[in-house]
C-alpha cells in the first residue's frame, strides 16, 4: 500500500507540470523567453531543452545539499547553482549548433533568472528529496516545452508557412509577417490562454454536473461505479 502510495505521488508530481499546473499556460510563469524565442519551432525547442537540463540538474544538486544550505543564503546558492548549470548549457549550445545559439542570443543567459526554476527550487527541490526533485523538475519542464512548442510552432507556421523549415502550403501562400515579429507572440500566447481558460472553465462544469447527478441520483453513481 505505502508503494503504491509513493509509486502515485511521483505520477502525480509528474504530471501536474505537463497539464494541470502548466509553468506557461496555467501558472503564467518564464513569458520572457515564451514570447522572445518562440518566433520557430526549432527555437522553441532549444530553449527548451537548455531550460530542462538546468532545471533537472539544479533541482537535483539542491535537493543533495538541502540540508547544508543555510536557509538564510539559500537564493543566493540557488542562483549559484543555476548559473552554473546555464554556462555549460550556454557553451554547449555555441559549440554544437552556433546558429541557434546566434538566434536565442542573449535569453540563454537569462535562464538565471527564470522565475520558473528558482521558483521550483524555493518552493520544492529545497524541501523534497532527489527522487521527488527530480520528478518534479522534468514534469515542470516538460510542460514549459510543450507551451514553448505550441507558441513557435503557431508563429512558424503562420509566419513563415512552414515548420521545421519544411513549407506546409503553396506558393500562393501569404504568410502573416507579423506572427514572427513580438506581437505575434503576444497574440499567439493570448488566444492559448483562452484556450486553456477556456478547457479549465469546462471541465469544471463537466465535475460539477457528474456530482450534482450523483448526489440526486445514487442508483445511476452505484450502476456507474459497478
Amino acid at each position: 500500500m505505502e508503494h503504491l502510495n509513493e509509486s502515485k505521488r511521483y505520477h502525480d508530481e509528474f504530471v501536474k507540470g505537463i497539464w494541470k499546473e502548466n509553468p506557461v499556460f496555467i501558472a503564467v510563469l518564464g513569458l520572457c523567453p515564451a514570447l522572445a524565442v518562440s518566433n520557430t519551432a526549432i527555437n522553441s525547442l532549444a530553449m527548451a531543452a537548455a531550460t530542462m537540463f538546468v532545471l533537472i540538474c539544479s533541482s537535483i544538486l539542491v535537493s543533495i545539499f538541502r540540508n547544508v544550505i543555510p536557509k538564510e543564503v539559500r537564493i543566493t546558492s540557488f542562483v549559484i547553482i543555476i548559473a552554473t548549470f546555464v554556462t555549460v548549457a550556454d557553451f554547449t549550445l555555441q559549440a554544437f549548433v552556433p546558429k541557434i545559439h546566434k538566434d536565442l542570443g542573449a535569453f540563454i543567459a537569462l535562464i538565471v533568472v527564470n522565475c520558473l526554476i528558482l521558483g521550483r527550487q524555493e518552493a520544492f527541490a529545497f524541501k523534497n528529496n532527489v527522487k521527488l526533485a527530480a520528478v518534479d523538475a522534468l514534469g515542470m519542464s516538460l510542460g514549459f516545452g510543450f507551451a514553448l512548442f505550441c507558441l513557435g510552432a503557431i508563429r512558424e507556421i503562420l509566419g513563415n508557412g512552414s515548420l521545421f523549415d519544411v513549407h506546409l502550403f503553396g506558393p500562393h501562400f501569404e504568410p502573416w509577417v507579423i506572427m514572427i515579429l513580438p506581437p505575434g507572440g503576444f497574440l499567439s500566447l493570448g488566444f492559448l490562454l483562452l484556450f486553456f481558460n477556456w478547457f479549465k472553465v469546462r471541465q469544471q462544469q463537466v465535475k460539477a454536473k457528474q456530482e450534482h447527478i450523483e448526489q440526486f441520483n445514487p442508483i445511476i453513481s452505484l450502476n456507474s461505479k459497478g
